[in-house]
C-alpha cells in the first residue's frame, strides 16, 4: 500500500480531468481499508471506484483511495440459480464476461458498462431492457465511523432508476467490499430493446445465446458511445426523466416525435438525448468541451476542458431543456 501527496488524478477519471488529490491511495481488502480511513479521519475522504461516474470540478483537498478489492468465488448452486461473489475492485465488464463465459445468465445485457463492480449497486445500473437489481443478492460494505461490516439485502438497498439507499440516505457512509449475484442456469434472453434484434440479425446469428447478445450490446454501444480512452466522458451525464402520462400526452400533442417508454407504475420516460438533440445541443463544441456528435446525452472532453466548463454547459443543457418543454434533466453523473 503506497501512499501519495498531491496526486494527479487525471488517468483515475474517464473525463481525463486534470485535477489533483492531497493524498491517494489504492486498498486491497478491509485492513488496508481501515488503516486508510484511520489516516484519513481528520480529512475530507472519497472513494474512487473505475472513475467512470465522476465529474471533478477542482482539486481534492483530502484523501482520495482507491477500491482495489480483486476475486471472483462460486457462492452456491440450486437447481435453477447460480450464486456468485466478486470484489467491489473487480472491472464490471470483465467480471460479466468471465460470467458469460461461465453460461451464467443474466448479465449480458450489461456488456461493456464501464466501471467497477462495486459501483453496480450504488447506481443500479441498467441497459438495453436490464437493471443490475434484477440480479442482485446481497451485498457487504463496511460502515466508515464504526468499521462494522454489514451485509444488505435487495430489499435494504432500495433500488430505483440509477438510484439506491447508498446515493442518498447512506451517502458517503459505507464502502462496499463485495457484490453477490443470483444469475440463472437456464438464460431467459431479453430482446426488450430493439436494437438488440436488429443487431443480432446484422450479425447473422441463428442460435440465440448469451454470447450473442453480448456481443450484440458491444457493436451497439461501440457504435454510439466514444471510447473514453479516445474522447473524455462519462457515458450518459443526465437520467431519462419520468413525467406523469397526463403531461407526457400534452407534451406529445406539442412535439409529435417524442420519444418515450412507459414505467411499470404508469408514467412515462422520456429520452433526455431526444430532448437535448431538439434543443440544438448535439455535437456542439466549445472550446475543448462539448456535446457528442452521435449521441447528446454524453458529455465531452475533446482534451483540456476543466471540470466546471463541462459543468457550465451541463447547466446551460439542463435550462435549455426546461425551458422548452417544461421537464427537469437530472445529472447521473456525480458531481465532486
Amino acid at each position: 500500500m503506497q501512499i501519495q501527496e498531491n496526486f494527479s488524478l487525471k488517468q483515475f477519471n474517464t473525463f481525463g480531468i486534470d485535477v489533483s488529490a492531497s493524498h491517494f491511495a489504492s486498498f486491497a481488502n478491509q485492513d488496508e481499508l481501515r488503516l486508510l480511513t484511520e489516516m484519513a479521519r481528520k480529512k475530507e475522504l472519497f472513494i474512487l471506484g473505475g472513475g467512470s461516474n465522476i465529474l471533478f470540478t477542482k482539486d481534492f483537498n483530502g484523501w482520495v483511495i482507491r477500491n482495489d478489492i480483486k476475486g471472483i468465488e462460486l457462492l452456491k448452486e440450486e437447481n435453477n440459480y447460480i450464486y456468485v461473489k466478486a470484489g467491489a475492485g473487480e472491472n464490471w465488464h470483465q467480471f460479466v464476461l468471465h460470467c458469460i463465459q461461465k453460461n451464467w445468465a443474466g448479465l449480458e445485457n450489461l456488456s461493456l458498462i464501464p466501471g467497477l463492480v462495486g459501483a453496480s449497486p450504488m447506481q443500479n445500473i441498467g441497459a438495453y431492457g436490464v437493471e443490475m437489481k434484477e440480479y442482485f443478492f446481497e451485498l457487504e460494505a463496511l460502515h466508515l465511523k464504526d468499521n462494522k461490516i454489514s451485509t444488505f439485502s435487495v430489499n435494504d438497498c432500495e433500488f430505483g432508476y440509477r438510484e439506491s439507499i447508498f446515493k442518498k440516505k447512506w451517502k458517503n457512509q459505507f464502502v462496499i467490499l463485495s457484490v453477490s449475484f443470483r444469475l440463472n442456469k437456464k438464460p431467459i434472453f431479453n430482446m426488450s430493446y430493439g436494437a438488440i434484434g436488429q443487431e443480432l440479425e446484422l450479425m447473422g446469428v441463428k442460435d440465440l445465446s448469451i454470447q450473442a447478445i453480448s456481443q450484440a450490446v458491444i457493436n451497439i454501444r461501440n457504435s454510439k458511445l466514444p471510447d473514453p480512452a479516445v474522447i473524455g466522458n462519462a457515458g450518459s451525464f443526465f437520467k431519462n426523466p419520468s413525467v406523469q402520462a397526463s403531461f407526457f400526452e400534452k407534451l406529445k400533442r406539442k412535439f409529435p416525435g417524442l420519444v418515450a417508454y412507459t414505467n411499470l407504475d404508469g408514467s412515462m420516460k422520456l429520452a433526455a438525448g431526444w430532448l437535448i438533440e431538439q434543443c440544438g445541443w448535439k455535437g456542439y463544441r466549445k472550446g475543448d468541451a462539448g456535446c457528442h456528435a452521435k449521441q447528446a446525452l454524453v458529455l465531452v472532453n475533446y482534451g483540456h476542458a476543466s471540470g466546471k466548463e463541462i459543468y457550465h454547459l451541463s447547466r446551460e443543457i439542463a435550462s435549455s431543456v426546461h425551458k422548452k418543454f417544461g421537464v427537469e434533466l437530472e445529472t447521473e453523473v456525480n458531481i465532486i
